[in-house]
């Protein structure tokens, strides 16, 4: 069952979630874990896609769980106008609002900046989409796997003999998400320090390039375009994937210079150690295929627990490569509070991720299960004025 916790941080901020499917509702799924009232506004029949998306039991998709805990569902048809006058008032009581629909969407249904700060001055909009809400390109669809590649990250991923590969995961949404999250929490202070409510315009494509790196100014300056590169990470050394004895690998990250010094003792290569041409990391990342040569000597001839031990004693950092297996019966996970067991909304009992980051005055909780489609349709319209005549009337409508 979802743990019985204290207040979160966010406790009194209410969001209401306009989005579907990952980067809108996982900026939501943040919130609510600390303590927002998320009421999640689905379409009425079938409700957010992700439902149905990826594995399902008892017809009802497992990610679900996860990405729409917290939540209150409310069903409502924002392409007819009562629905729309829904929103707008939903909007009086709320904080913040989140959508992710393409650019103009809100603006063709009457829901636009506009018209919600109208509604509610101090309002935060965070409008999460493909390539923004503005430029040339803010008209065009834009889903995690464009914006990954948009933003530079497919072109450095994968093996240099190969064709970019992507991440199993849409990333992109997720970055996009945490940035909204980023956005929404520095307007709420901006507001607690006299202001008023703004828009956060959040491009997928803008959150996967902040965070490549150094890619851009070695371009600029030295005309260097990062390549694929497998397990190794150019420019830095050592860091990369070892073969071992047993067939498994091992991953060791050896690139500072007293972490270098270590390695090399523990591996037996003094040589290499006390070369003084390799005491910095410039001088190692010229000679990257040398050292990752000998360290792979060392580790191929050991099974990967031997390898493992080894770096432990010699305080490298060092792991094996973790699959949904091993993270589930990690102690280390367990001791962090990142696996969590909850009896579902289908009433069958289920592993899910914990909360993070953690806070030790008020951290965040599970308090409540992904919701049952409009399940809290008609307790939350009551909360915001309508009467049950009212509410009757929209459901006859097909509004709800």
């Amino acid at each position: 069952m979802p743990q019985q916790a204290t207040a979160g941080p966010l406790q009194g901020i209410r969001v209401l979630e306009l989005g579907s499917l990952i980067a809108g509702p996982f900026c939501a799924k943040t919130l609510a874990d600390f303590g927002a009232e998320v009421i999640k506004v689905e379409p009425p029949g079938d409700g957010d896609p992700l439902r149905r998306w990826r594995r399902m039991r008892n017809g009802v998709s497992l990610w679900w769980h996860v990405q729409s805990r917290n939540k209150k569902s409310i069903t409502l048809d924002l392409r007819q106008a009562d629905g729309q006058a829904v929103v707008r008032r939903l909007a009086r009581s709320c904080d913040i609002v989140i959508e992710n629909f393409r650019p103009g969407a809100l603006e063709r249904w009457n829901l636009g900046w506009e018209v919600l700060k109208a509604e509610n001055p101090k309002l935060i909009l965070v409008r999460i989409s493909g390539y923004g809400q503005t430029g040339p390109y803010r008209a065009r669809p834009g889903f995690a796997a464009i914006a990954e590649a948009f933003g530079g990250l497919r072109y450095v991923t994968g093996f240099p003999d190969r064709p970019p590969v992507r991440p199993n995961l849409s990333i992109g949404d997720t970055l996009a998400s945490l940035h909204g999250v980023i956005g929404a929490l520095l307007a709420l202070h901006h507001l607690h320090n006299g202001g008023q409510g703004q828009v956060i315009d959040v491009a997928l494509y803008e959150s996967v390039f902040n965070v490549m790196e150094s890619l851009l100014p070695e371009y600029d300056a030295q005309g260097v375009v990062r390549e694929r590169s497998g397990s190794a990470l150019p420019g830095i050394a050592p860091s990369n994937l070892y073969p071992c004895s047993d067939g498994s690998y091992v991953l060791i990250a050896g690139n500072a210079d007293s972490l270098y010094h270590r390695l090399m003792t523990a591996i037996g290569r003094a040589d290499l150690r006390d070369d003084p041409g390799l005491a910095r990391n410039d001088g190692r990342a010229a000679r990257m295929t040398e050292i990752d040569d000998a360290i792979a000597a060392w580790t191929v001839e050991r099974t990967q627990d031997t390898v493992l031990a080894a770096m432990e004693q010699a305080e490298v950092p060092a792991g094996r490569i973790y699959s949904a297996a091993d993270i589930a019966t990690d102690p280390h996970y367990a001791a962090r509070g990142m696996i969590e067991s909850i009896l579902a909304s289908d009433g069958e009992p289920l592993k899910v991720p914990g909360i993070v980051p953690k806070l030790s005055a008020t951290p965040g909780a599970i308090r409540g299960v992904a919701p049952r489609l409009g399940e809290h349709t008609d307790e939350v319209l009551r909360a915001v004025g309508y009467s049950d005549a009212d509410i009757a009337d929209l459901r006859k409508n097909a509004i709800l």
